[in-house]
């Protein structure tokens, strides 16, 4: 059967193109048995028909950072690699239609020569289009935006049975958190490249610091694209608001943001070294929390308080959406526990704590997050 599967995948991808899985071809310490890369989107959905025929396992990979996120596979027969689905086109218009293995990085660059862009931000630096959209990855800009789910028009998509769809998720048609098989391709509309950006910083050492700060930049009515906290746990942190637009205005706006917040503000034309960034790494216990801004406060005393001491927590003070870093070494029980009290807190505020990532032993005995979930 194994000889027949991959003269199988070889015949929808090529030669080069359909292999025996490698030590590093793996998806929470789970090994996969082959690794088929298609070069169309009707390769790809055929792959997943070949799969669905013989009942194997799929899992889809990009760049691979976002991989290990969330539940543990069961089972890994075939990893689906988009590296092959790559490129832009009908890029001149309001849209542009990107491959879902082309990396944001080159969509921005290319959009960029145009003066314009995609008003994402995905904080892994490897990101694919379809890596991004699988798992709604947003960076700060989503604080104006939007997720990159809100900033998508459409997506095809070849689903589990081998089918190929186009969707925009109206009528019925599934929405992105919806597909379960593999995004070919999407239509995400484009924006003018801002002439200026600033941030604005300034110190802060406690949640309560935060909360104080943030309502002060809000009721400026400065349209920020972005408000970010970082809070490393054992020293000072950070809250810091990104302007954008004509130099004048984003001057006049960061002016007046700075003399709200006092001496202490500092102005800057980069965004210092943590923004757009995750606080955690791959051997990391990582929850998502999201509440209304105004809950971020109590919920996150309640995690220092769970945890026994404050911990690493960074992400969007103005949209309510941050990662927080539990202590290392904790048992499975000990997790449970403190995603248990965090969502006591979180229900009466509408909020959610989601387990992103942990290492693989640990991961497999937790309830990790599903891609539903970060939508």
């Amino acid at each position: 059967m194994t000889d027949s599967l991959l003269d199988a995948l070889v015949d929808i991808c090529g030669p080069d193109f359909a292999r025996p899985a490698r030590s590093v071809d793996q998806v929470g310490g789970r090994r996969a048995g082959y690794v088929a890369v298609p070069a169309t989107g009707r390769a790809a959905a055929a792959t997943l028909r070949l799969a669905a025929e013989r009942g194997l396992s799929v899992r889809a990979r990009g760049s691979g950072s976002k991989i290990d996120w969330g539940t543990p596979p069961a089972g890994l027969d075939i990893i689906v690699d988009t590296g092959r689905l790559n490129g832009m086109w009908n890029h001149h218009g309001p849209t542009a239609v990107v491959a879902a293995g082309t990396p944001v990085s080159a969509v921005q660059a290319a959009l960029a020569l145009q003066g314009r862009r995609l008003a994402v931000d995905p904080p892994s630096p490897t990101a694919t289009i379809g890596g991004m959209l699988a798992v709604n990855e947003a960076g700060p800009l989503a604080h104006r935006f939007g997720s990159p789910a809100d900033q998508t028009q459409a997506v095809t998509y070849a689903e589990a049975s081998g089918a190929e769809w186009e969707s925009d998720g109206e009528d019925g048609r599934p929405g992105i958190a919806e597909i379960e098989g593999v995004i070919t391709s999407a239509v995400l509309r484009v924006h003018p490249l801002p002439s200026a950006r600033r941030w604005v910083g300034r110190a802060v050492t406690t949640p309560a610091g935060v909360a104080e700060l943030v309502e002060q930049a809000v009721a400026q009515d400065l349209e920020p694209s972005a408000i970010e906290v970082d809070l490393p746990g054992v020293a000072e942190g950070t809250v810091a608001v990104l302007l954008e637009g004509d130099a004048e205005s984003v001057t006049g706006r960061s002016a007046k943001l700075a003399q709200v917040w006092g001496a202490e503000a500092v102005l800057a034309e980069q965004g210092p070294p943590w923004w757009g960034r995750y606080p955690f790494g791959s051997g990391d216990v990582a929850v998502r929390i999201s509440v209304r801004p105004e809950g971020l406060r109590p919920v996150t005393y309640a995690l220092r308080d769970l945890c026994g001491a404050p911990v690493p927590l960074r992400g969007s003070a103005g949209l309510g959406v941050v990662h927080a870093v539990l202590p290392s070494g904790l048992p499975a029980w000990r997790v449970t526990e403190i995603v248990g009290g965090v969502e006591q807190v979180l229900l009466a505020r509408g909020g959610k704590i989601v387990l992103v990532s942990a290492p693989e032993g640990l991961a497999a005995q937790l309830e990790m997050a599903e891609p539903r979930d970060l939508f």
